[in-house]
């Protein structure tokens, strides 16, 4: 009779056992997710009629559609805000064009990338800069060591000449021969004439045989150098890769990833509060580059700055934009499946062409 008893009681608690649980895994009604955007066209585009557009926007409309949710977009003016806010749980995900990075990684998890890009270089194409990039390419180091280097040659020549010419040679002798010398040598090196005045020692006119001959080279070297660099100046701008930057005045938003790259870089930069208010001190020509994610750079400058700013052709610092989430998001698997199906269709090829152009 015990055991009878014994076996029912268990029967009757594994029952509410199992409904309890059964109870908490029953999903509850669906709650409206917050999604945080930021202005970042062509990723994040807000319309006049308050409609939201852009790549990221359209990928997670895509992404809720499968997984049959609903949301709201709620804007952020900042990167900061954005992240600040998905990291204490206002926001359920942070959708916009986000870069994956270590610092953010910390205290934000990140979905697949969606998107691959890297840094882009703003220039101004206004002519009166030309003049600036040359009058700056002849004062730079490069150029005033190539130029120090063909007077201290000269200077050394005239030296030894004074030395080998000084007590057989009297227009190379005494106090004044030493200057007498170095302007023979000058005149030598420039191929100007020398006049009368000539080095009479076996010595002294070795010198000179070989130094009219070193002379000759030295400058024809010079010259194609400083013309090749003046040329290449003028046409292409005064930065035509990642590696100018150091030696200019270089613009960036104030706390994005690009600002990061610089200070690793230890290059110095002004920043700005955005893309807009850099690329105005850009064509005022405040600043001489401005740094940022390349697309969405390509994107304004299109829109706006066409006929005075142009993107250079290089990428540089590879970066990835993915979906931010609060650490330990339980949505996290579901929306990395639905966006891998997603950036692996057709649509999204076309999607990027519409915003892009990129096939």
């Amino acid at each position: 009779m015990l055991r009878v008893l014994f076996s029912l009681l268990t029967g009757l608690w594994l029952a509410l056992g199992i409904a309890g649980a059964s109870a908490q895994e029953a999903p509850g009604p669906a709650r409206e997710l917050v999604i945080g955007t930021k202005q970042a066209a062509p990723f994040a585009i807000k319309g006049t009629d308050g409609v939201w557009t852009g790549i990221s926007i359209d990928l997670w409309q895509r992404i809720a559609d499968k997984l049959g949710v609903k949301y709201r977009l709620a804007e952020e003016r900042t990167v900061e805000a954005l992240i600040d806010g998905t990291a204490s749980g206002k926001y359920d995900a942070a959708v916009a064009a986000l870069t994956i990075t270590g610092p953010r990684a910390e205290i934000l998890d990140f979905s697949q990338p969606f998107y691959r890009t890297g840094l882009g270089i703003a220039v101004s194409l206004t002519e009166g800069s030309r003049w600036t990039v040359i009058l700056r390419s002849m004062l730079s180091l490069g150029f005033l060591q190539a130029v120090g280097a063909l007077i201290g040659l000269a200077l050394l020549v005239g030296f030894l000449i004074w030395v080998f010419e000084r007590r057989r040679n009297e227009h190379f002798g005494g106090a004044r021969g030493i200057g007498a010398s170095i302007w023979w040598s000058a005149e030598a090196m420039t191929q100007a004439s020398t006049g009368v005045h000539t080095p009479i020692t076996l010595a002294g006119r070795s010198l000179a045989i070989l130094w009219m001959a070193v002379s000759i080279i030295a400058i024809a070297v010079f010259t194609a150098g400083v013309t090749s660099a003046l040329t290449t100046s003028a046409l292409q701008g005064i930065v035509t890769n990642v590696n100018d930057l150091a030696s200019i005045r270089v613009g960036a938003i104030s706390d994005s990833s690009s600002v990061d790259y610089l200070k690793t870089q230890r290059i110095k930069y002004r920043g700005y509060a955005s893309a807009e208010d850099g690329l105005k001190a850009l064509k005022a020509g405040e600043i001489d580059a401005f740094v940022y994610d390349k697309p969405l750079l390509a994107w304004i400058v299109l829109q706006h700055y066409s006929s005075s700013i142009q993107v250079l052709d290089i990428v540089f610092d590879p970066q990835n934009y993915g979906i931010g989430l609060p650490l330990g998001s339980p949505l996290r698997k579901n929306i990395d499946v639905a966006l891998l199906d997603n950036v692996h269709s057709d649509w999204w090829k076309q999607t990027l062409f519409s915003y892009l152009g990129e096939r």
